[in-house]
């Protein structure tokens, strides 16, 4: 327990200071270095003390920090709209910014609701998610979050949004198997739209890939078109949250692309600034924004004190400059196929490692305690966190998370280094966490 006066997460914890940060390592105050394997939570998509983008935020606080958007705009925010719907499927031409990735979600609802409204459908306005999905910490956000581990609590303050069953094949949550399931978890969509009452479902909001809950959980090609079609029969919008796999992490500009299927809304948030600042947004359908000018005066109501303000504009413009002038995205692409690989080949050693999932620089491992029957580990032994304790001691960070199952069982690891990791600081990763899981095996098996 630390002495000084800041309120921590966890109070009773102690903490490692860090001091500085060079590329994918971390350094803390007593000289320990770690390689930093989740940058630091899908944030630090470029590594650490990249020159550039520091640069660029010099050269704005010189001219201007600050202005209210509901007042002024700036030339930040014009290239960094203008940056994003670059890299943006084709008829998403507007961008509104935000803080961060809870906001954008929690906008994204707002924004539906707005739509929905100027077409004349006053009683859409219900959101449905997708069980083991995490779109953010305010309370809208987390209504729409199929997160149970973070909703247990906070139950009661929760809007009432139903979920529908994750694409989850490893264990499908129907009892079916690929490809005889004809994608059945996708028609749930329409089940629960049906069931709910669909003329006041307004929309339907997924993590494209996941992160902090089934980490790594990619559906089956046929998923997301299906989606799709489901949305525009009902008139639902369709909302991918890519806060933690856009602009690149998956090895496209954004995970959707994967799939050929272009969503009404995509939220995006924490790499887009790379830890140099607080950034969120939606890039939104030219159809959506049509029915604003013209039947609701151009106005989104919507209020944060920080929209797409110069200083955090600048430095999301630079590090999609970045991104484009060393082609990070197809080195995602291809560094996720080396690390997915060896990944894969660990699992042949450990019988610990039941799934290795994922697509790019958005992996994930499921552990289990017996890989033909994929029982998991029982929840007081904390598998995950003892994992991430062994590696931690030797110097590699890793994203421990428990009840990928049902939001009680199930350990697994989030891996998601800097979009820059080297061949080698992958291997270097990869020996780390072999190491560590022979130990922890050693202790439990």
């Amino acid at each position: 327990m630390h002495n000084d006066h800041v309120f921590y997460r966890n109070l009773l914890a102690e903490y490692p200071t860090i001091v500085r940060g060079e590329g994918v390592y971390l350094y803390d105050s007593e000289g320990k270095r770690y390689l930093d394997s989740c940058s630091g939570a899908n944030v630090t998509d470029l590594g650490y003390g990249v020159e550039e983008i520091i640069e660029a935020m010099t050269q704005q606080a010189r001219k201007i920090g600050y202005v209210h958007a509901s007042r002024f705009r700036s030339e930040p925010i014009i290239e960094m709209a203008d940056r994003v719907v670059e890299m943006a499927p084709a008829g998403l031409n507007r961008v509104y910014f935000v803080p961060g990735g809870s906001e954008a979600n929690e906008s994204a609802l707002k924004l539906a609701r707005q739509y929905h409204l100027g077409n004349g459908n006053l009683q859409k306005y219900i959101f449905v998610g997708r069980w083991q999905c995490f779109h953010g910490g305010t309370i809208a956000a987390l209504s729409m979050t199929g997160k149970t581990s973070m909703r247990r609590e906070l139950g009661p303050l929760l809007l009432r949004f139903p979920h529908i069953v994750p694409p989850y094949c490893y264990r499908c949550p129907l009892g079916q198997s690929y490809p005889g399931c004809e994608v059945a978890c996708a028609d749930e969509l329409e089940r629960m739209a049906l069931q709910s009452n669909v003329e006041t479902i307004s929309g339907f909001i997924t993590e494209v890939i996941n992160g902090p809950s089934i980490a790594g959980l990619t559906p089956p090609p046929e998923y997301y078109p299906r989606i799709r079609e489901i949305c525009d029969k009902y008139d639902l919008l369709f909302v991918v949250d890519e806060v933690m796999t856009g602009f690149g992490r998956t090895g496209a500009n954004f995970a959707i692309d994967h799939w050929g299927v272009t969503p009404d809304i995509i939220t995006f948030g924490k790499g887009i600034a790379g830890g140099y600042g607080v950034l969120g947004g939606l890039i939104v359908a030219d159809e959506i924004t049509d029915v604003l000018i013209q039947k609701r005066e151009g106005q989104f109501y919507n209020s944060y004190s920080h929209c797409g303000d110069p200083l955090s504009t600048a430095v999301g413009a630079a590090v999609l400059k970045f991104i484009k002038a060393h082609d990070l995205v197809e080195k995602a692409r291809q560094k996720g196929e080396y690390l997915l690989t060896n990944l894969k080949e660990l699992a042949g050693k450990h019988p610990t490692m039941g799934d290795v999932r994922g697509k790019g620089l958005q992996l994930g491992v499921e552990f289990v305690k017996d890989k033909e029957t994929k029982e998991p580990f029982p929840t007081e032994i904390r598998f995950a966190g003892r994992l991430s304790q062994h590696t931690t001691e030797k110097g590699v960070l890793i994203f421990p998370i428990q009840g990928c199952i049902d939001g009680v069982f199930g350990d697994e690891i989030l891996i998601t280094p800097p979009l820059v990791i080297s061949h080698g600081e992958i291997d270097e990763m990869i020996s780390v966490l072999d190491e560590a899981l022979a130990e922890v095996e050693g202790e439990l098996l």
